[in-house]
């Protein structure tokens, strides 16, 4: 600041003697540069002044540019990297925002990546570890191979071909690279050869449809799956001797799927929930992908899946499908 000081004289009292050679004799200086040597003093100051003033404003300008690339250089070597300070000129600021930003997304994507794998590491052990333990069992001669034992290694087998499909589908849905093979699809028959599937002496299942033939242009493979997902939690969540009410009514030109249950309901804090992967509430015996599955199948089908649970009800899920794809 204080050789900036003195280049601001020096350049006034230049200006000064600049202006007297051209004739402004009339003008007075608040001290007399009449010597040679004052001009060169002053002439030094003004131009160390500027030097001094323009390496200030470009280590402004580096010193953002600085921590921008030892915080790239962290990133790209795996070294935790702190947000960077979004200071200096507005790009400069503008390009540390990007950065941050870039850097969040990033970590989160990482963070997600493991905790995928953690869940998935951890739904594949249990079903191995009845698998292993029982087929020990039978080599060494503690389990008899009766027809109860080799069907309760058939249902683990079937569990673990149900979440390598589900894995699957999920990878394709969030890769965009998931399609539905479309075409005109029976809904009404679609919708009760699954509450047929899904009727037993346990739980009571009603069905309410709005026409008796109704034909939407849908992967029927996928909304039934869709649909199975709906009932098989409801069934889960019913008690024995309740009700699952089907119902699929006409809105203008989208169609309308409810499946509601008796049961206790979705609790306040596990709603905003229960589509994420994994999610399981503290009730629940499924693996947590049927529902984000469902959610997936109808966004590529241009449709939405909603849950709700009114106070007093069990849970509510209502899937909205476009008559007509678009």
């Amino acid at each position: 600041m204080f050789f900036l000081l003195l280049s601001v004289l020096g350049g006034l009292s230049l200006l000064a003697l600049a202006l007297r050679a051209l004739g402004w004799e009339d003008l007075t200086l608040p001290w007399r540069p009449g010597s040679l040597l004052l001009v060169v003093v002053l002439t030094g100051l003004f131009f160390l002044g500027l030097f001094i003033g323009a390496g200030f404003m470009l280590r402004r300008m580096s010193r953002p540019l600085d921590d921008l690339l030892e915080a790239a250089e962290n990133f790209a070597n795996g070294k935790p990297t702190q947000p960077v300070p979004e200071s200096g000129p507005p790009e400069l600021r503008a390009l540390a925002h990007s950065f941050n930003s870039m850097v969040a997304r990033l970590q989160d994507d990482d963070a997600r990546r493991r905790s995928l794998l953690a869940d998935v590491s951890h739904e594949l052990r249990t079903p191995l570890t009845i698998l292993r333990g029982n087929i020990e069992g039978l080599l060494d001669g503690v389990y008899t191979p009766d027809e109860a034992r080799l069907n309760a290694l058939l249902d683990e087998i079937k569990l673990l071909d149900r979440l390598v499909d589900d894995l699957r589908i999920l990878s394709l849905a969030e890769s965009g690279t998931l399609t539905l093979n479309r075409e005109p699809t029976d809904l009404v028959g679609l919708l009760s050869e699954a509450a047929a599937a899904f009727r037993s002496g346990a739980v009571t299942i009603q069905t309410s449809f709005a026409a008796e033939t109704l034909v939407v242009e849908a992967d029927p493979l996928r909304l039934r799956q869709v649909v199975e997902n709906l009932l098989s939690n409801a069934v889960r969540h019913t008690p024995p001797g309740g009700t699952i009410w089907l119902r699929c009514r006409l809105a203008e030109e989208l169609v309308e799927i409810e499946v509601e249950d008796s049961g206790p309901g979705i609790a306040a804090q596990d709603l905003p929930h229960i589509f994420e992967r994994f999610y399981k509430a503290g009730d629940s015996r499924g693996m947590g992908l049927g529902l984000s599955i469902a959610q997936y199948l109808m966004l590529a089908h241009g449709g939405t899946i909603e849950a709700a649970s009114p106070p007093g009800h069990g849970a509510v899920l209502c899937v909205t499908l476009p008559r007509e794809s678009s």
